[in-house]
């Protein structure tokens, strides 16, 4: 451990012979799991050990059990918040995963050799917190180090590809490696690829990146020591194989350092557990941000279907059809011939780099000119399908996993929702209604009981469900739901383990907590409904009793009036989601009362602070009209006169009040007439008339549309107006009209018309007209006036 494994071989240490087997790979290498089967095979061993977490060695039964499909992973965590994960995935052809199978199917033992993820997760916290500590000009220097490290890696990589004349180095790779059939020229090349960039790399890395340097020693220096534990317990050297990343190949001889006891108890530990879980190919793309993936995951399962079948120049051909298949799902057809030029164009392409088979590269710029005609774009889905790839894996029942993601299973088979555990998403429409034409009552309430699951996942913050918004006509009963499954929901699963061992107890953990911090009314009454939505029965009541308790004191305007708004439309569908409101009517009369003696103080506000006012003005407003038979109306609407009346309230919301009566007949004509005036008199400060009729258009227009004298009144106002003031009542003026639809505003021009004497269709004519030069230039001078603070 003290010593480099850098030095030369030769060095003064214990000399051991080897004896074993290395086989260097690349994850997610096609060509590497081909060659090392053929090995496997010619070496027939009988124990073979493979780059991953020890602790992990129990799981490799399982992943080789028959109804595993992969891609799948081994996911470690933490047992506290806030949870940190590691992940070990594998494809159908990744090295690792064919290697567990060729020991289940021969007999030999199958074990992972690499840090125990105790050790791995702490040590990358370590390395975490020591960079988040490090100060000032000292972390700066090393985030420069490290960063000139990762630049040097590249520059040595885009080097080798510059060289072999390809455009990249995974184009290198494909054609050196993957492409490569010979007889051990895989693992010998990777054997002596590994020992040359380690040594190309080696005083770069102590130098730039001394903390990343130091982990591959440790892990190192203990796959070493795993290796002896295996010839110590009885496995002949040359009956080993040992499976590692290409990296690490070089580096696994006896005659470098074993880990030792001492070593060993000296690493930093923290408490983990393991679990599987279906991946995806996305998420092992390098699209993704996997470091260890590849660009092309379902290629490169075209590439590993090929050399199954021992017909390696049969790819081409296999990737246009998949290709063209897609595209024709897609209603878009490609000829046969285009599909033959296609291949001889990606064939004459890999000749002109002295190879004998297309790379995926050669492949896609083929595609592109043959089959996109020199365009991606029409083909770009098709691309995607074909190179990436939707294919999520799946673990069947009675593999080991948290007792959380046994439960979600079982409720997604239980509701017929395990369809939808796909990477494509879709939209679930459910409608809460009793289903009165099944018979039993698990099927008439199947939707109500989807809805559930999916509320509790979205509380959880399970990333599978998202809920949509639905048309107003509907709102009560209908739900819409985006669902689509990522190895990021799997993940979310995972760590709700740490809340409850079921999708029940979790959610109420989780509404628990909030609870418990909870510190005002409208996050209480959010939590209420909530809940409701997740059929928490026991939690909606501590939540109501909270609520209750922080009601007493409540003094926001706008905290009441949402608190009060969840608690209506609560009562209003209670009884689709079966529960009892009656029990909340009292809470809402409260909330109401209160919000209702707050209303006239609170309006004593800013044009700022008048959204949100307005917002929760119109929330208590639809309350009394949803449930007027228990709450106090008439007090509300003697509130709203109050407001409506006061000159020393926001104007915005005077207006609004005024609107809001208006509308329900509170106002006789002739008040109307005289309030109007009032407001928009000469005398009146432009922005507080303006602003008063920006208010009152903020509510039902065809109460405002309906009384002529409303509109008499204004036009009074705006040509009593000064040319400065006219300009600035502009600003309130257009913001009130912005929010007119078309057809409402043809309706005002209309009306203007026949005030006018020139007709409503005369009207209408002219303001389809163009601007003339005379308009244009008054338009140009409001763009040079000095609006002020408006």
């Amino acid at each position: 451990m003290e010593k480099s494994v850098l030095r030369v071989l030769g060095d003064e240490q214990l000399d051991r012979s080897s004896g074993f087997h290395i086989f260097g790979i690349r994850h997610l290498s096609p060509a590497g799991a081909f060659h090392l089967l053929a090995f496997l095979d010619e070496v027939k061993p009988t124990a073979v050990l493979v780059e991953g977490p020890s602790d992990a060695s129990g799981f490799i039964h399982e992943l080789t059990s028959h109804g595993v499909v992969p891609p799948i992973a081994i996911l470690a965590y933490t047992d506290q918040l806030p949870v940190r994960t590691l992940l070990y995935p594998y494809a159908s052809y990744s090295p690792e995963y064919q290697a567990f199978q060729w020991a289940s199917r021969h007999g030999a033992q199958a074990a992972f050799i690499d840090l125990p993820t105790e050790h791995a997760l702490a040590l990358y916290e370590h390395r975490q917190r020591r960079s988040a500590t490090a100060e000032g000009q000292n972390k700066q220097a090393a985030d420069d180090d490290f960063q000139t490290y990762v630049l040097g890696q590249r520059r040595l990589y885009q080097r080798l590809a510059e060289l072999s004349e390809e455009p990249d180095y995974e184009a290198y790779w494909e054609r050196h490696f993957e492409h490569n059939g010979k007889k051990d020229a895989y693992r010998h090349g990777i054997y002596q690829f590994s020992a040359q960039m380690r040594e190309l790399t080696a005083q770069q890395e102590w130098q730039h990146a001394p903390q990343e340097a130091a982990y591959n020693e440790i892990r190192e220096a203990y796959m070493r020591r795993k290796i002896q534990d295996t010839i110590d317990v009885g496995h002949a050297p040359e009956k080993i194989v040992v499976v590692t990343g290409a990296h690490h190949a070089s580096a696994l001889d006896f005659r470098l350092p074993l880990m030792t006891d001492k070593e060993l108890k000296g690493l930093p530990k923290t408490t983990t557990k393991l679990t599987l879980m279906p991946y995806s190919y996305y998420k092992l793309s390098s699209h993704s941000g996997y470091g260890a993936g590849n660009q092309a995951p379902a290629y490169f399962e075209l590439l590993w279907q090929c050399l199954q079948k021992g017909d390696l120049k049969g790819l081409p051909s296999l990737y246009f059809s998949q290709v063209a298949a897609y595209l024709r799902e897609q209603g878009t057809y490609r000829s046969t011939a285009s599909l033959i030029e296609g291949v001889r164009l990606a064939e004459a392409l890999a000749a002109l780099h002295d190879g004998h088979l297309p790379t995926w590269k050669d492949l896609r710029d083929a595609a592109m000119v043959c089959l996109g005609h020199g365009e991606l774009s029409s083909i770009a889905e098709a691309l995607a399908r074909t190179d990436v790839g939707t294919a999520i894996g799946r673990l069947p029942e009675g593999v080991s996993q948290t007792p959380i993601q046994d439960d979600l299973n079982r409720e997604l088979k239980r509701l017929k929702l395990e369809k939808y555990k796909t990477t494509v998403a879709s939209t679930l429409e459910l409608d809460l209604r009793e289903n009165r034409r099944v018979k039993s009552e698990e099927a008439a309430f199947l939707d109500l009981k989807r809805s559930v699951l999916l509320h509790r996942l979205e509380l959880l913050g399970i990333s599978f469900a998202k809920k949509q918004r639905v048309h107003q006509d509907s709102a009560s009963w209908a739900e819409n739901w985006a669902l689509q499954w990522t190895p990021e929901s799997e993940i979310q699963a995972v760590e709700s383990t740490l809340k409850g061992e079921t999708i029940e107890l979790a959610a109420a953990f989780e509404l628990k907590e909030r609870l418990d911090v909870c510190g005002d009314i409208a996050e209480a009454s959010r939590i209420i409904r909530a809940a409701c939505d997740c059929a928490l029965n026991a939690l909606m009541e501590q939540a109501k009793s909270a609520l209750q308790g922080l009601a007493v004191a409540a003094g926001n305007f706008e905290q009441v009036a949402g608190a009060a708004y969840e608690l209506s439309v609560l009562i209003r569908y209670g009884s689709l989601r079966r529960i009892e409101t009656d029990t909340l009517v009292p809470l809402l009369q409260q909330l109401f009362l209160r919000g209702t003696l707050l209303l006239v103080d609170s309006a004593g506000c800013n044009d700022d602070a008048a959204q949100g006012m307005v917002r929760a003005i119109q929330s208590l407003h639809t309350i009394a009209q949803d449930h007027f038979d228990t709450i106090d109306d008439a007090l509300w609407l003697s509130k709203l006169q109050e407001l409506a009346s006061r000159d020393d309230r926001n104007a915005k919301l005077s207006g609004f009040a005024f609107a809001i009566l208006l509308e329900r007949n509170e106002i006789p004509d002739e008040r109307v007439a005289t309030e109007v005036s009032r407001r928009l008199s000469p005398g009146i400060p432009v922005d507080l008339g303006a602003g008063w009729f920006e208010g009152m258009s903020m509510r039902n227009r065809y109460a405002l549309l309906s009384r002529v004298s409303l509109w008499q009144q204004l036009d009074t106002y705006i040509g009593s107006l000064d040319k400065a003031a006219f300009q600035r009542s502009l600003v309130f003026l257009r913001r009130a009209f912005g929010s007119f639809e078309p057809r409402e505003k043809a309706s005002v021009a209309e009306m203007m018309g026949d005030i006018w004497g020139v007709g409503a269709d005369q009207a209408g004519t002219v303001l389809q007209q163009p601007l003339s030069e005379e308009e244009k230039e008054k338009l140009d001078e409001l763009n040079d006036f000095d609006f002020g603070d408006l």
